[in-house]
């Protein structure tokens, strides 16, 4: 017999792990599973992009199975297909806010996501009476960030995503949880290309790592200008692909795919393509920078943005769903979950185009040929172009 440790073992460690963390710390595993698959059933109903999940991964395969031309030309039909898909699992796996931060030293996972947000905010000039002033979130999700820098704050925000179930579900946040800044705190349904808004009515505006949906950055920029008082600034994080990005690499080419397809992307840009369209909208240039690249603070127990999707064997994280067993486990137990019409069919499917773009995302966060956060900070000319004419 010896010491050999079987697949069954490792099965029935995890299944162990989890029901001490259940028993014995606040976290409730077996509480938010449920709830994520109850939530799974009723949001079914209310799909935008097909009649179920089944129908809307398929679709989405499709898109992503196309040229990148096609991609950006339907780029709505992929962002809301993705979003439909991946929206509880974000919420469910990550949090209301959906970006991602390095972690200082004695840093909790929640608290370096809000300090991120907070950097964000504090590029944009909001110092003179903070309650008058309107701020836009453009593609703000479920609104995790654009809760917390209005509590933050004061002002007055305004959330824009394109996929109506975000929009429901973070104004069904902020009533519940947040009442206190419910009247100063909405999301609202829009096109980021063709945003519903008049010219020059926001005093700031922000991205965070949203902007990388667009098919075209000059395009989304400009309508972001257009919307801006002359002398407001815009400040961002993008999602993009760096110096070291070899596009003869078969590798690097392989990480950069499993991103687009894991992420709802049409294709990912070089940082100084999304400067330049900066600069082609009309911002004058403030600040840029890549944060990923920032002093964390490594030797003395800082985390790079990319470490909670790096593969790990320990059952109690997150991180242990990226390992060869960890993917086994998670794709059957969601066909079992579906075989007994307890999860939608197409839920596994979803998983694991989700936990591809995890894996291209950790690969090419620790071969420095991605960054999710290239940060821009531009400002709107106190006397303008006609830009807001066009």
């Amino acid at each position: 017999m010896g010491n050999s440790f079987t697949v069954g073992d490792a099965v029935c460690l995890a299944a162990a792990s989890i029901t001490a963390v259940q028993l014995l710390t606040p976290a409730d595993p077996f509480g938010s599973s449920l709830r994520l698959l109850k939530q799974l059933r009723s949001q079914e109903g209310g799909l935008t992009c097909s009649g179920d999940v089944k129908n809307g991964i398929d679709e989405y395969n499709r898109l992503h199975s196309s040229s990148a031309d096609e991609r950006n030309a339907e780029y709505k039909t992929l962002v809301n297909s993705y979003y439909d898909l991946a929206t509880l699992f974000y919420e469910w796996g990550w949090g209301q806010s959906f970006h991602f931060a390095n972690r200082y030293p004695h840093e909790t996972f929640a608290e370096s996501i809000r300090r991120h947000e907070y950097h964000l905010a504090s590029k944009l000039g909001l110092t003179s009476d903070p309650a008058r002033l309107k701020v836009l979130d453009v593609g703000c999700g479920i609104g995790g960030p654009m809760r917390n820098i209005c509590n933050f704050t004061g002002c007055d925000l305004t959330g824009l995503t394109l996929n109506q179930y975000q929009v429901n579900r973070g104004n069904e946040i902020v009533a519940s949880s947040m009442p206190q800044i419910a009247s100063k705190c909405r999301s609202v349904q829009g096109d980021f290309m063709s945003m519903p808004f008049e010219n020059e009515v926001y005093d700031a505006a922000y991205a965070i790592e949203a902007t990388c949906h667009a098919p075209d950055r000059t395009g989304v920029y400009s309508e972001v200008f257009r919307v801006l008082k002359p002398g407001a600034i815009f400040a961002c994080y993008e999602w993009c692909m760096t110096d070291n990005h070899d596009p003869t690499n078969k590798e690097h080419l392989r990480m950069k795919k499993q991103i687009e397809e894991g992420d709802g992307l049409p294709d990912i840009c070089h940082t100084s393509v999304c400067l330049e369209a900066m600069k082609k909208a009309g911002f004058e240039i403030l600040q840029e920078e890549d944060l990923a690249n920032e002093e964390f603070g490594a030797g003395r127990g800082g985390k790079p943005w990319m470490l909670p999707l790096l593969p790990s064997w320990n059952p109690l994280t997150q991180r242990f769903q990226f390992n060869w067993l960890g993917q086994v486990i998670v794709k059957y137990a969601l066909k079992i979950l579906e075989f007994c019409f307890l999860a939608p069919k197409g839920t596994s499917e979803t998983q694991l185009m989700l936990q591809k773009g995890g894996i291209g995302l950790g690969d090419g966060g620790r071969a420095k040929i991605f960054t999710p956060m290239y940060l821009m900070v531009g400002r709107v000319p106190m006397k303008r172009s006609d830009k807001t004419d066009q």
